[in-house]
């Protein structure tokens, strides 16, 4: 792949979205969207699982005939046997590449081709190296990475493909408990699906009601949306093989077309990323780990200096 040029991939959906909802996003990123892989499956809550099941087969025939590339994920969490069972289901019977988002998944897949997902921390190249003997094709790596570690990982690693997290909120922790289901009164094993209610997250505030963090079911995740679009000139340089976008509760697929328009050099990205902000509207974007800085803030691409 030429180094200059990264392909634009997208990550699986986070949140609980119903089963046609679910299926007509992917329906539409197939017909429409610029993206050439596509990782699909439930990685945060095995309890969701119901409700994309019945419409898995369809989606990856679609996205085939569009002539993406498909990968399935693993759970990021494993607690139960039932759990257990399922990622060594998914390792042993998938045709399709897996992503390993938990290092049980990586056990399963040593010594076989596959892919490394965000939730896996990948800090240094020689935790990269260990994990490309062991198979993994391609790492997509931490969000909260800095582009000077991005870029150390990727020039000690000539021969993986390396992936940056680069539109999304950010997962930050995933946990045993389910605090969306605890915040309106109800426990994980009665949760009556509640955060069916929340299709992009619920918004935690402080004591002083700042907004601060998300919650999606079991999975903690940023307030803000990580955009990295200004930036994309700086990864192709840097040797990045792949963009990763993360399923919002907006239009992906326009979403798709800017970061492609930017890669392609159709569109300046200081353009773009004031068109991203008509897309995914009421939502503050944030670039600040890319920059070494506290993820939270946003850093001017003009002044190089956070904005306030």
């Amino acid at each position: 792949m030429n180094p200059s040029k990264p392909a634009l991939s997208l990550g699986p959906v986070y949140y609980l979205w119903d089963g046609p909802k679910w299926r007509d996003f992917y329906f539409r990123i197939a017909d429409e969207a610029p993206i050439a892989h596509v990782t699909i499956g439930e990685a945060v809550c095995s309890k969701r699982l119901h409700f994309i099941e019945p419409h898995v087969a369809e989606v990856i025939e679609r996205l085939e005939n569009a002539g993406k590339q498909v990968s399935l994920t693993s759970l990021a969490l494993v607690t139960l046997e039932r759990e257990s069972q399922l990622v060594r289901g998914l390792v042993r019977d998938s045709c399709h590449p897996i992503e390993a988002n938990d290092l049980s998944a990586l056990h399963l897949l040593a010594g076989r081709p596959h892919s490394v997902g965000p939730l896996v921390n990948v800090y240094n190249g020689a935790t990269a190296r260990l994990l490309a003997s062991r198979g993994a094709t391609s790492i997509c790596l931490p969000p909260e990475l800095s582009m000077a570690s991005v870029r150390g990982i990727v020039t000690e690693n000539p021969g993986v493909d390396f992936e940056v997290f680069a539109f999304g909120r950010v997962p930050l922790a995933i946990s045993a408990r389910c605090a969306h289901a605890r915040s309106k009164g109800l426990i994980k094993d009665n949760c009556q699906f509640i955060c069916r209610e929340d299709p992009d997250g619920l918004t935690v505030e402080t004591l002083d009601r700042q907004p601060f963090l998300a919650l999606n079911g079991v999975q903690t995740m940023s307030h803000t949306c990580q955009a990295l679009i200004q930036e994309l000139p700086e990864l192709a340089a840097a040797g990045v093989s792949r963009i990763r976008l993360s399923p919002q509760d907006c239009d992906m697929a326009a979403v798709a077309h800017l970061f492609d328009e930017v890669i392609a050099g159709r569109r300046s990205p200081g353009e773009a990323q004031a068109n991203l902000a008509g897309i995914y509207p009421n939502r503050p974007f944030s670039n600040g780990f890319h920059h070494g800085q506290i993820g939270a803030a946003w850093i001017s691409a003009e002044t190089g200096a956070e904005a306030k």
